[in-house]
C-alpha cells in the first residue's frame, strides 16, 4: 500500500480533514519563504491534536542548526525532511529520523542520493528549479527514477488526483508526497481535493 503524506499543512481543519480522509503523514513548512510557512507555536497546536499513527513531518531549507533545535523543542516532529543542500553530517545531528528530498535533472542525481544520504530513511525525489527548493507544482520525468532503490523512495512534485494514480503504476514508490495538488489556495487545503487525491491512491492495486 503506497503511504500518503499531505504537506504544507497551516490550519486545523487542513489536518483533520487530511486525517478524516485517511492520510498516514501530515507534513509542516518551516521555512520563512514559503507561502506555506508555519508558526512553531500553531505546528505544535496541529501536531498535539493528531492520532496515533499518523506522522508529523518537518520540512527544514538549509536551515540554520539552532532553528531546527528551537523547532525541535516545542514541536514533537516524528520525521525531518530536509529539502536544501544539506550534507548527511548535518542532517544526523538532531537526533531523529530524517529524509533527504532531491531535485531531478538526471537520473544520476537519483543514483549519488542513495548513496551519499544511505543513512536517511527515504529519498524523497522533486521536480529541479534553480531558484525553489520545491513546490514547484511540477512534475518531473519519471522514468528517470532507478528501480533497484536501496531505500524508500517517496514520489514528488506536481502530483494531484488527475495523475497519482499513473505515477503510482508507473513508479511503485513507497509514498506520495502533495502540497499543492490539494489546495484551494497556497496553503489553504480543499478537504474534496484531499479526499479525491487519496482515494485515487488507494484505488491503486484494487484493479492492477
Amino acid at each position: 500500500m503506497t503511504r500518503i503524506k499531505i504537506c504544507g499543512i497551516t490550519r486545523q481543519e487542513d489536518a483533520q480533514a487530511a486525517v478524516d480522509a485517511g492520510a498516514d503523514a501530515i507534513g509542516f513548512v518551516f521555512y520563512a519563504p514559503s507561502p506555506r510557512a508555519i508558526a512553531i507555536d500553531r505546528a505544535w497546536d496541529i501536531v498535539r491534536g493528531l492520532p496515533p499513527f499518523v506522522s508529523s513531518v518537518g520540512l527544514f531549507v538549509n536551515a540554520e542548526p539552532d532553528w531546527v533545535r528551537e523547532v525541535l523543542a516545542t514541536v514533537p516532529l516524528d520525521l525531518l525532511q530536509f529539502h536544501g543542500d544539506e550534507t548527511p553530517d548535518y542532517c544526523s545531528q538532531f537526533g531523529r529520523p530524517w529524509m533527504k528530498a532531491i531535485r531531478v535533472r538526471s537520473s544520476n542525481d537519483i543514483e549519488r542520493a542513495f548513496s551519499v544520504f544511505a543513512e536517511a530513511r527515504g529519498l524523497l525525489v522533486d521536480a529541479f528549479d534553480p531558484a525553489l527548493y520545491g513546490g514547484t507544482g511540477r512534475a518531473f520525468d519519471w522514468s528517470l527514477i532507478p528501480r533497484q532503490r536501496p531505500l524508500p523512495l517517496v514520489l514528488a512534485g506536481g502530483l494531484d488526483s488527475v495523475n497519482v494514480a499513473d505515477a503510482i503504476r508507473q513508479v511503485r514508490p513507497w509514498a506520495v508526497d502533495v502540497s499543492g495538488g490539494v489546495e484551494s489556495a497556497k496553503g489553504i487545503k480543499s478537504a474534496e481535493k484531499i479526499r479525491a487525491f487519496i482515494n485515487e491512491v488507494r484505488s491503486v492495486g484494487k484493479t492492477d
